[in-house]
């Protein structure tokens, strides 16, 4: 037993032939696989080593230049290549559809979805929720379609005096609902079924503006 016990603790020496299969198995696991370089890693990396042997000491003038536009053409056929795959970086801004803010909360819902909750509200006759939700589905859908792009602090009566603007001549009675939306959410006042079609009848106005009809205005905290 003792024997047994001895021999057990011996570490296994493989053979050549056991250590190559042992090496094959063990580089077969994904993480390696994982770990190897994209094209792109081996472009960058083909485009800095290019870069760095133009400031050797052992290239000649007129290679140089040679150099200098191969890597320049490299430079821009990564740029192309990774905006085709990835799109053109887009412009970093506060839009509310991005950040998740709404009339000083959070929600990441689009305005579809926001309708969607109105409506569920509304079925159950929660008139303050469904109010609430409906008027954030106004402000939300226009901004999804790049009508109005919301700025920080942006209140309900800021964004309904520039949505009643897009919809000119016919006011879209944005503002009326914002007096609803304000009484609900901030004075306290209990919501009715009344309150909810203004604002539904001004979501559902704001919803057929046509996305051609100019370029997004920001509105503005004051």
């Amino acid at each position: 037993m003792g024997d047994a016990s001895v021999i057990s603790e011996i570490p296994l020496i493989p053979d050549g032939e056991q250590a190559r299969d042992w090496a094959v198995q063990e580089l077969a696991d994904p993480v390696y696989q994982a770990a190897q370089p994209t094209w792109f890693d081996r472009a960058a990396q083909a485009a800095r080593d290019a870069l760095a042997s133009l400031f050797s000491p052992d290239v000649a003038p007129e290679w140089a230049a040679i150099l200098a536009l191969v890597v320049a053409i490299i430079a821009i056929a990564v740029i192309v290549i990774a905006i085709l795959v990835w799109g053109v970086p887009r412009r970093t801004s506060s839009r509310r559809a991005r950040t998740g803010e709404l009339f000083g909360d959070i929600d990441y819902r689009t305005a579809e979805g926001l309708r969607t909750a109105a409506e569920a509200a509304r079925n159950r006759r929660d008139w303050d929720a469904a109010i609430v939700l409906r008027f954030r589905a106004a402000a939300r859908g226009l901004d999804e379609r790049g009508l109005i792009e919301l700025a920080p602090g942006t209140t309900a009566r800021q964004f309904a005096v520039r949505a009643d603007a897009l919809a000119a001549p016919v006011s879209a009675g944005a503002r009326e609902a914002a007096t609803v939306f304000e009484d609900v959410r901030y004075l306290q006042r209990p919501g009715t079924e009344t309150g909810y079609v203004v604002v539904a009848a001004a979501d559902s106005a704001l919803a057929r503006l046509e996305s051609a009809q100019g370029a997004p205005a920001e509105v503005h905290a004051s």
